[in-house]
């Protein structure tokens, strides 16, 4: 049987070999699943001798990994504000960037509510409810919907809310069609890549994320397009619209919220320093 000690090293070397940059840090993240244990312990425990069965069991991780499966999938879980989201291969993998949107828009509730209390919020295209659940998480007060097209999603979405022990409505409809009253914000990160840009995507992600929370059509903008025409009738008096999009389309879905009469139409940056949200209210 293999020591704790001998598992990291031959996990980072097989993560090496398949050209991941953080071999170093996703070995010991993996080990510590397997294991149950976090790495001081392993540190401290470093000759101590592993089952065979366990050993298998972070083989087979390294193992897909090193064919580029991602590590939040592998895990069942991807980080997210200061929540941690079940994932699966029905939800994208939230990302840090999609942090901004939910900083902007819980700034947003918190004004909103010195002046309404009952606050409506849709997150729409769900997927995992990473955004629409900690916005609720922030703000106990207001009311959630969680929409997606996917059943699978929802299904994903429905064990987070359980976790948190959050209120919610899900919705299973194609965008907004399954909404039957109207909202004070809608918050969405569609699908915005273009169609020819998703086989030049990491592995990662154009092998094993969802296509239906990528492919954003030729131009990446279908969504917006659909969203921006149809989010006025579902919106309050002085309703919000915000959405994340890709770092070349400010200008465009900019233009699509004024051309739908939002005001005060604004980017945001991420990061980065790459536009990310797009904003207005009615």
């Amino acid at each position: 049987m293999a020591t704790i000690q001998e598992l990291l090293l031959w996990g980072k070397e097989q993560l090496d070999k398949s050209g991941n940059e953080y071999a170093k840090y996703e070995r010991k993240v993996l080990l510590e699943e397997v294991l149950g244990c976090n790495y001081m312990y392993m540190l401290m425990n470093s000759t101590e001798e592993v089952s065979q069965e366990k050993e298998q069991q972070y083989q087979q991780l390294i193992e897909k990994r090193c064919g580029h499966y991602p590590l939040q999938y592998l895990l069942g879980y991807a980080h997210f504000m200061d929540y941690t989201f079940f994932v699966e291969e029905d939800v994208l993998i939230p990302r840090n960037d999609t942090e901004i949107l939910v900083e902007f828009a819980s700034k947003v509730i918190e004004k909103r509510m010195q002046e309404k209390q009952d606050l409506q919020v849709l997150d729409l295209c769900c997927g995992s409810g990473c955004i629409g659940i900690s916005l609720k998480l922030y703000h106990k007060e207001i009311g959630l919907i969680l929409s997606d097209l996917s059943s699978k999603a929802l299904e994903v979405t429905k064990r987070n809310l359980d976790k948190y022990g959050v209120d919610a409505t899900l919705v299973c409809d194609d965008l907004l069609q399954g909404i039957r009253s109207k909202v004070d914000m809608i918050v969405c990160n569609p699908p915005y890549i273009e169609s020819r840009v998703i086989e030049t995507l990491m592995p990662e992600v154009k092998d094993y994320e969802p296509m239906l929370a990528l492919d954003g059509g030729e131009d990446g903008l279908d969504f917006y397009k659909k969203i921006t025409e149809e989010a006025p009738k579902y919106l309050q008096e002085n309703g919000w619209l915000i959405v994340e999009i890709g770092y070349n389309q400010g200008d465009a879905v900019s233009q699509l919220l004024r051309d739908h009469h939002f005001l005060e139409v604004a980017v945001m940056k991420d990061y980065a320093g790459l536009d990310r949200v797009v904003y207005g209210h009615l």
